[in-house]
């Protein structure tokens, strides 16, 4: 079998054509899905990069590989320890090495590795292209190397070619010389006046007033990227940034296409389209950044065009990526790994029925730690660090009625609360009994000085309260926060 993964980071959902945006972002895109599985309700278990990326390739949940955050001790994966053999777990285990022992030669194309210093990434494949600019590249800096490799490869039987795009990655940074082509068109207004300027009064990394993370300083690199949210008017060339990166991206996904239609094997191949994560656009007052454990966060595009298919529908059943290697497992008559946490959906892909989860259990250690549940219509999220955005320790939100997350609804539905935070605590249970550690790595996290992305932050983010008039958070963030302030 030949398979083509394509690994696009920060990418929702919905800002695809295929899943219903109104705007043409990704022609290339929804042409693979007219031919294959489209999946609406599929997860990151852990996000975001390193997280997610860790437990796609492990198969296994953070809490258990003890991947969950960016930096400290929860960004490396644990030892195996005593029970290590000549070759760690890794060799077979990984997705790559997985696929390499059933006879597919493994390739990889992507900064990520490097980008995280996460090694262990590396595992199990056979060829690997590093990129060079640690996530900073553009489509035109990756599609070279995976169009030689295509000329050269692509007409062999058994392959696996993982390839890495970040265009929709903030900063948002398309060439000077890519035009915006949605300049004149509108999109979709589901922040108004009001929102926008009660987001502005609020405090928060990536709120609109400090796009870049605890501030509003340009990077001269990046005139396209906005790092502050004024008015409407920002708010639309923020959002046009974003999707002027898929459009771009998209552009080269088409070569790819056109190159393996060249070689004659598009139709008799596998192709997954997918990301890592989502992007928070607005929602929970957060501003191109994935900081969060929410809906916008968690839910990421997964397409599967299937070998000789040539008609689509749509799966809504609940799905995380790490079901992934438990899948391919299937569809190749092996076997998975009973070390992996991954359900397989191969039956979904062969069927209209829905198969899936009854619940979902996501986590985010890097900026905040949160943990959410998403069940029903229902996305529960608890709080354990806000990431100074003042959250309460419990929000649910109605995701059918309530997609972007505007109305919490705690107080009105106790017992969705109740019902989650069960949900919730069986799945720890049972994690921590599959683990090999007796500690959950998001109170690591929280031990080692709070999420990587908010570690000493404190001091110099309230300076920038003072700055912008917002002082009157400073108190109330202090309060939560006691050990991260220095006088």
């Amino acid at each position: 079998m030949r398979i083509l993964y394509l690994d696009l980071d920060t990418l929702r959902p919905d800002h695809l054509g295929c899943y219903g945006y109104n705007r043409n972002t990704s022609p290339n895109i929804d042409s693979v899905a007219e031919a294959g599985t489209m999946f609406t309700n599929y997860y990151c278990s852990d996000a975001p990069c390193l997280p997610s990326r860790t437990s796609l390739m492990t198969g296994m949940f953070g809490i258990r590989s003890g991947v969950v955050g960016h930096g400290g001790t929860a960004a490396d994966l644990r030892l195996e320890g005593v029970t290590r053999e000549f070759r760690s777990r890794l060799h077979t285990e990984s997705l790559a090495g997985f696929l390499r022992s059933c006879g597919l030669k493994t390739v990889s194309i992507s900064p990520f590795a490097e980008r995280h210093s996460s090694w262990s990434f590396y595992a199990g494949f056979s060829e690997m292209h590093n990129t060079g600019k640690n996530g900073m590249e553009s489509a035109e800096e990756i599609t070279p190397t995976v169009i030689d490799w295509i000329k050269k490869n692509g007409q062999s039987d058994n392959w696996f070619l993982h390839v890495n795009y970040w265009d929709a990655h903030t900063p948002y940074r398309t060439p000077e010389e890519f035009e915006n082509p949605f300049v004149n068109e509108p999109f979709q207004e589901w922040i108004t006046e009001e929102l926008l300027e009660k987001h502005r009064s609020m405090p928060g990394p990536h709120g609109p007033r400090e796009i870049a993370m605890y501030d509003n300083k340009k990077d001269p690199k990046y005139p396209k990227h906005l790092y502050e949210i004024k008015d409407m008017k920002d708010l639309k060339d923020f959002v046009d940034g974003y999707d002027c990166g898929i459009k771009y991206m998209d552009s080269h996904i088409g070569l790819l296409l056109n190159e393996l239609k060249a070689q004659c094997v598009y139709d008799d191949m596998m192709i997954i389209i997918s990301s890592d994560h989502g992007e928070n656009m607005g929602e929970l007052g957060l501003y191109g950044e994935h900081a969060t454990a929410d809906y916008a966060t968690g839910r990421i595009p997964m397409i599967i065009k299937q070998p000789g298919s040539t008609s689509s529908h749509v799966n809504a059943g609940l799905h995380y990526n790490l079901d992934l290697p438990s899948t391919l497992a299937e569809l190749l008559g092996r076997s998975a790994p009973l070390n992996w946490d991954g359900i397989s959906y191969a039956g979904c892909l062969k069927s209209d029925k829905s198969g899936g989860r009854e619940s979902l259990v996501i986590g985010q250690c890097a900026h905040g730690c949160q943990r959410a549940v998403r069940f029903g219509s229902w996305i529960y999220i608890r709080t354990y660090h806000d990431h100074y955005h003042l959250f309460p320790k419990e929000m649910v939100f109605n995701v059918d009625s309530d997609p972007h997350q505007t109305n919490n609804l705690a107080d009105v539905y106790p017992e969705i609360c109740r019902h989650a935070a069960h949900i919730l605590l069986d799945w720890h249970d049972d994690m921590m009994m599959k683990s090999s550690s007796d500690t959950d790595p998001l109170w690591t996290v929280m031990r080692e000085g709070g999420p990587y992305h908010s570690r000493g932050k404190l001091n110099k983010y309230c300076s920038y309260l003072r700055e912008t008039e917002r002082a009157s958070y400073i108190p109330d963030i202090r309060k939560k926060h006691p050990n991260e302030y220095v006088d």
